[in-house]
């Protein structure tokens, strides 16, 4: 499963990606986060040829400068919340300004009337930003949707979507494609005991499933309704939809290096090939 990442000129079918941020709620820069890193949420995502982006957080910022701008970029980004902390790297997205490139944005869960498309507006508004929205020339479609929906992204991409437990609304994913499926539940919290049906449905048998674990379980007492869950709750529901492997996501900015090597000896005891996320770290299905 694991590999190194390969170009946009791979071959036709593979099915990877890399983490550029892995760290929720806010950006860390202590040295006792370095080997996870401490950028919020974006993940890069290859189907093919084409180029797939979760989360605008500040970790969409290394990646614009690593992402070959030498032709024009063709690229869905997808939001699964409206929590700044996903939105707040996409100002410094210098591949966004050129208008040579194409970027359809989406979201579920702020409704179908172009609703994405005023939040990012008002995040880049005075007195927030000094650049406005309209300068990101390369974003040029918006795609809201109703979370639930499912579509085929191009010939051969297909997105399954469904509501996440979080009390502003969010949305997690479904990817498929070459026979593999990436699930994305990122966002979302739980309840003791009590399974999330949709969840499990969205992840049925993935063959990975990127999910929140913001907490550890013993930190998650009255924290029912953060909108976040834990790595355990993950390993949980993984293994009741048949899913094959999982990797932790959205860390706590207070957990660091060690406590989340300890995460990953215990990933790797309850669901072998699982993993703690890392910036930096490619994954192929």
């Amino acid at each position: 499963m694991w590999g190194a990442m390969a170009g946009q000129g791979s071959k036709n079918r593979d099915f990877q990606l890399r983490f550029w941020g892995v760290r929720g709620g806010i950006p860390t820069t202590k040295e006792e986060t370095f080997r996870f890193g401490g950028n919020t949420p974006c993940v890069e995502v290859h189907c093919g040829n084409h180029l797939i982006i979760l989360e605008c957080g500040t970790g969409i910022r290394p990646f614009g400068s690593a992402l070959d701008q030498s032709r024009p970029i063709h690229a869905d980004i997808f939001f699964s919340v409206s929590r700044f902390d996903h939105a707040c790297g996409l100002p410094f997205f210098n591949a966004a300004y050129n208008p040579a490139n194409e970027f359809k944005v989406w979201a579920g869960h702020l409704g179908n009337d172009g609703s994405i498309q005023r939040y990012l507006t008002n995040l880049m508004s005075s007195p927030l930003f000094p650049i406005q929205l309209s300068f990101i020339r390369g974003l040029k479609e918006w795609g809201d949707f109703v979370a639930g929906d499912s579509f085929e992204l191009r010939d051969g991409i297909s997105v399954k979507t469904a509501t996440m437990n979080n009390p502003i609304g969010a949305t997690g994913y479904r990817i498929e494609y070459a026979g593999k499926a990436l699930g994305y539940v990122n966002n979302t919290g739980h309840q003791p005991d009590q399974p999330d049906k949709n969840v499990l449905e969205l992840i049925e048998n993935c063959d990975l499933v990127i999910y929140d674990s913001y907490y550890f379980g013993e930190e998650f007492i009255n924290a029912e309704f953060t909108g976040h869950s834990t790595w355990q709750e993950g390993v949980r529901l993984c293994k009741m939809a048949g899913a094959k492997h999982m990797a932790a996501f959205q860390h706590h900015p207070n957990h660091f290096d060690d406590a989340l090597e300890e995460v990953q000896g215990l990933l790797e005891t309850r669901l072998p090939g699982s993993c703690v996320a890392y910036e930096g770290q490619v994954i192929r299905l």
